[in-house]
């Protein structure tokens, strides 16, 4: 068998092609999904159980757990699944993989995912050549995901053929014999070899052939397909290494889990293969340990037959082949018997560390900014209390929260400002105010979700009308937040024309966010004790709001008679009073909660 250069780089281009997939989806997913997607997944993983249930069903379905994993990786990526529920489906999806291995054993093939991609395609492009926004995220979302499948298809194709040369094995047979040490080198076949073939499936496959061929006994081969089960976390691995620090999480996850099974079947392994090689004769497929002993005795006793045994050439109903026909059923309903028993047992311990692995997993992969944590919210969650005049005062922390955040993208965007353009800095720090600004959108989705279900409940009309200046408020701080995302647009289109601007202009544009800066501090602070704003505070507030104003007449006076003088050029001075006008449009929202604070939550005076 050859592997060219070719070979290796169009292996390559495969996993390219895949983690582009994987971007493409996970964006199209974060523009399009909103709150239903959102809700049905939470209906779905409500619990630890229903998400293990929905696992289950969905590997099962689609027969990968490398594509459901890989799903569930993009679905935390995208903020639509939390650490803790994605853990859940992932044990799940480790027992609906086994369903994969019944199908080879019971049938001998494999549907073909892959097949759908093209067809997938077609409806994609369609959908992306609409004029509506949220057909067009929905084809994003369908050709990452024809791109994924089209990867890992590629891939396949491209690594070193294996699966149909299990020759590359038989050196194995000289590690046969060693014990547990030929347990353990086998289990780490299994692990790279799945690995390298991304699919547990055709190492079930591979094993199977080498059973035949009385290389292995039944006890290393449920070594291969333990190692396997290790192996299989690579494709989610590779997903993860285009999203976030939460999707790094959840694959993460699915490596630990996986691992630390393989870890206590390992302690009792040989009592384990004994108890699925007694179910396998008890539900009457025979003992799957007699292939092993029955085909090297026959390489010893007939060498001939032996040979004319798999090279094909013994006619159809001779009774040998009629005879290891029935053992190879005997070894694959084992090995199936044998990886869903693991796989089922290692949920059953696991389902109740599900929080111990999420603080696992957490700790082992930090979060490198406070934005790159979990999308949800720090004192709401899904579930509401009863009385829902309560459920108020978590909304309003929840607020100070978000003006916090929100307040964090002032200061990315003045440092953006100073940041020399076109260079690797640049990028990240825009591409992180982008991310706030996406985390920003899906705060005030959840916090108005939120806020809304409280309504519903019952509550007294001085409630009702502090929900609704609450919705207010969080729709004034989203606005911040889009002033700031405005500032980092700007500078881009500034350096698309190739202007450049003065070291006048950078001050000026200083001293503007230092009023701003100071009126989002006393906005926030205002939140953070909403019921005993003072007179003085707001006053305080509505100055600075003055001086905003002031200060861009002052700038927006002397821009022109900057240009005339040729300070700077005219280009130069459209860009620098469209981020002065962005920052006096920021003081606007920030004043409009203060005056939703002063006219609804603050006690008035006795």
């Amino acid at each position: 068998m050859q592997y060219t250069v070719f070979d290796f780089l169009a292996l390559l281009g495969s996993v390219g092609l895949f983690l582009y997939g994987m971007k493409v989806m996970s964006e199209g997913l974060q523009k399009a999904a909103g709150d239903r997607l959102r809700n049905i997944l939470s209906a779905m993983t409500r619990n630890r159980f229903a998400g293990l249930i929905t696992g289950c069903a969905i590997t099962a379905l689609i027969q990968s757990s490398s594509a459901s994993t890989v799903m569930v990786v993009s679905f935390v990526n995208a903020g639509l699944m939390t650490l803790a529920q994605s853990m859940a489906v992932i044990m799940g999806a480790n027992v609906g993989t086994t369903f994969t291995a019944w199908i080879i054993s019971l049938f001998g093939f494999k549907v073909n995912v892959s097949a759908m991609i093209m067809p997938l395609i077609a409806v994609a492009v369609v959908l992306l050549f609409t004029n509506k926004s949220k057909p067009k995220s929905i084809g994003e979302f369908l050709i990452g995901f024809a791109f994924l499948f089209m990867g890992l298809d590629m891939i396949s194709q491209y690594v070193p053929d294996l699966q149909s040369n299990p020759e590359m094995f038989a050196f194995l047979r000289e590690y046969a014999s060693m014990g547990i040490w030929s347990v353990l080198i086998f289990c780490l076949v299994g692990l790279v070899l799945t690995a390298i073939i991304q699919s547990s499936a055709a190492t079930f496959a591979i094993t199977l052939i080498m059973c035949s061929k009385g290389w292995i006994d039944f006890n290393l081969a449920c070594a291969l397909v333990l190692g396997s089960n290790i192996g299989t976390t690579i494709t989610p691995l590779l997903a993860s290494m285009s999203g976030n620090v939460a999707a790094k999480r959840t694959a993460m996850g699915h490596l630990l889990f996986n691992f630390l099974g393989t870890i206590w079947c390992l302690a009792v392994f040989m009592p384990f293969v004994d108890f699925n090689s007694w179910i396998t004769e008890l539900i009457g497929q025979g003992d799957p340990r007699e292939l092993f002993t029955f085909v090297n005795g026959l390489e010893v006793s007939d060498p001939d037959l032996y040979n004319h045994l798999f090279d094909n050439s013994l006619p159809a109903g001779h009774t040998t082949l009629v005879k290891i026909g029935a053992m190879q059923m005997s070894v694959s309903f084992g090995l199936s018997i044998f990886h869903t028993t693991f796989n089922i047992v290692n949920v059953l311990i696991m389902i109740w560390l599900t929080n111990l692995y999420v603080k696992i997993v957490e700790w082992l992969v930090p979060a490198k900014h406070r934005d790159d944590e979990e999308f949800t919210l720090k004192f709401i969650s899904g579930g509401l209390l009863n009385a829902s005049e309560l459920n108020i005062a978590q909304a309003e922390k929840e607020l100070v929260v978000y003006a916090e955040r929100v307040g964090r993208m002032l200061t990315m965007a003045q440092t953006l400002v100073h940041t020399k353009e076109k260079t690797e800095e640049f990028n990240k720090l825009y591409s992180r105010l982008e991310k706030y600004e996406d985390i920003s959108d899906r705060m005030e989705l959840e916090i108005a979700h939120y806020l809304n279900r409280c309504a519903e409940g019952r509550l007294s009309n001085e409630g009702k009308l502090r929900i609704a200046a609450m919705l207010n408020i969080i729709s004034e701080i989203e606005s911040i937040a889009d002033c700031c995302m405005g500032v980092g647009k700007i500078l881009m289109r500034k350096i698309e024309s190739g202007v450049d601007f003065n070291e006048e202009i950078y001050n000026n544009i200083d001293a503007m966010y230092v009023y701003v800066r100071a009126a989002m501090e006393m906005m926030t602070a205002q939140l953070a004790d909403i019921e005993n704003v003072s007179a003085k505070n707001l006053m305080d507030s509505y100055n600075k709001e003055r001086e905003i104003n002031n200060f861009r007449n002052q700038l927006r006076g002397a821009n022109v008679g900057n240009i005339n003088s040729h300070h700077y050029e005219y280009q130069a001075g459209i860009y620098y009073m469209d981020i002065v006008g962005d920052l006096e449009k920021t003081g606007d929202y920030i004043i409009n909660v203060i005056d939703t604070i002063k006219d609804n939550f603050r006690k008035q005076p006795a």
